[in-house]
């Protein structure tokens, strides 16, 4: 992960790399391809951003209420899209230098070592923590379509396992992590990013034509004040991890070609405001029509709530599966590059096919094995969105502009920063409270690979 030093067997390239080093870099997933169009970046967003998470929401609304989860809501779209602008500024601050990569950045605003003690082990949290989550949310949406015995198989369907299904949907994996980079998953990323607006669609949709379910509560679901409590702090993690895009974003970026006439944040730029608006129409529209629709009475995933039609329900289902398998993807490629970076510049392994097969085939087991033994999918949103994600989308990058930049203090910009640091913190230290004990609560029922 940190820089190579030069061979003396290979003549330099002009910017002062070697030309082992080049071939390297020209292998690594994120900086083997630059020609990425601003449209790539649209839709890799709303395929990193839009995931199981909004299924969710209609949930987070019944414990937060009305007020606070319209607010949270809204804050959560205004920050987290003000801290994209901040990374996608920052990818070329330096003139004729890009960082690449989250941890890259970490270390010019903190330093080599500290930056990188900084950034990486909450960037693999979180991207790992999403390949696990979307494990289980694969499996469950496959196991849930499969269930619909009428529409499949007219009541003859077996019951199968859980673990099963996810080990079906892990398979896809094994052979899709084997494409080298960003530009070569944007097929799957594009079919992925129409699924979310689909599904969504179709969540919110379905509510509509249900209408209020008959005496709709509003209250907190929860009775107890300590239910209360502990409900509203997973909730924020719910939401948080709803907003979870930026731990790929430099990623992203990278792929765009630049030159001083034109750098790499004007297209990225334009893809992320596309972004963010079919965002606001996949999560507005499902957390409050489905939180109006069933009140507290409503599942941890709606798609669940929304028994009928049935056949409307497995679709929607399919669609979650299509797109978990491109929200895996994208989330894997930045993990894939940090392993094969370790492997190749630090372990000295030679780059090419089987070292790229045996790692990325043992990390997709990894991930499924973690997800079969653990698949507590509500409270591993809550857990992992305040512990990982609240940090790397809503504050690390007001710190590092503040340490990079250093506004003038009290003027506008020290000022939103700032807020946004207390905000995030809040966000971190309260969620993973709530997910705990959620994980806590559904583990006393929970029979291992049952």
């Amino acid at each position: 992960m940190g820089t190579q030093a030069a061979d003396n067997n290979y003549p330099p390239a002009k910017d002062g790399r070697s030309a082992q080093e080049k071939s390297i870099d020209d292998w690594l997933p994120i900086t083997s391809s630059r020609n990425a169009k601003w449209w790539y970046s649209a839709f890799h967003n709303v395929t990193a951003m839009v995931g199981a998470g909004v299924l969710s929401l209609p949930f987070a609304m019944s414990e937060l209420g009305w007020g606070p989860g319209i607010a949270v809501l809204i804050l959560s779209w205004i920050i987290t899209l003000y801290t994209l602008w901040q990374m996608v500024e920052m990818h070329e601050m330096v003139p004729g230098k890009r960082f690449d990569r989250y941890h890259e950045l970490g270390q010019h605003a903190f330093g080599e070592k500290l930056g990188l003690w900084i950034v990486v082990p909450q960037q693999l949290i979180v991207e790992v923590g999403v390949n696990i989550v979307y494990m289980v949310t694969g499996g469950k949406s496959l196991k849930k379509f499969h269930d619909f015995h009428d529409v499949i198989c007219d009541g003859g369907c077996k019951d199968i396992k859980l673990t099963y299904f996810i080990m079906i949907f892990a398979s896809v994996h094994f052979v899709l992590s084997q494409l080298p980079n960003f530009n070569s998953i944007s097929g799957v990323s594009l079919a992925a990013a129409v699924m979310s607006l689909s599904y969504s669609t179709i969540a919110w949709g379905a509510s509509v034509d249900k209408g209020k379910v008959a005496d709709v509560d509003y209250h907190m679901r929860a009775t107890t004040t300590s239910g209360k409590v502990f409900g509203f702090f997973s909730a924020l993690g719910d939401v948080a991890f709803a907003y979870a895009g930026h731990n790929v974003v430099l990623e992203i970026q990278a792929t765009i070609p630049s030159t001083p006439e034109k750098p790499s944040k004007k297209p990225m730029w334009k893809g992320v405001i596309v972004a963010y608006i079919v965002v606001a129409l996949c999560y507005f529209p499902v957390a409050l029509v489905g939180y109006w629709a069933f009140g507290n009475q409503v599942d941890d995933n709606i798609l669940i709530t929304l028994s009928r039609p049935k056949w409307l329900i497995a679709l929607a289902n399919m669609m979650v599966v299509i797109h978990v398998i491109g929200s895996y993807q994208i989330y894997a490629m930045p993990v894939f590059d940090m392993i094969e970076t370790v492997l190749v510049k630090k372990l000295r392994f030679p780059p090419g096919l089987t070292l790229r097969l045996i790692a990325r085939t043992l990390y997709v087991a990894f991930t499924m094995f973690i997800a079969i033994t653990f698949p507590f999918f509500g409270g591993l949103l809550g857990f992992f969105g305040g512990f990982a994600f609240a940090p790397t989308t809503y504050f690390l990058p007001c710190i590092m502009w503040l340490a990079i930049y250093k506004p003038r203090r009290f003027s506008l910009s020290w000022f939103t920063n700032w807020i946004c640091i207390i905000l995030g913190l809040l966000l971190m230290i309260l969620s993973p409270i709530g997910g705990l004990r959620q994980i806590i609560m559904d583990a006393k029922t929970y029979k291992f690979y049952s």
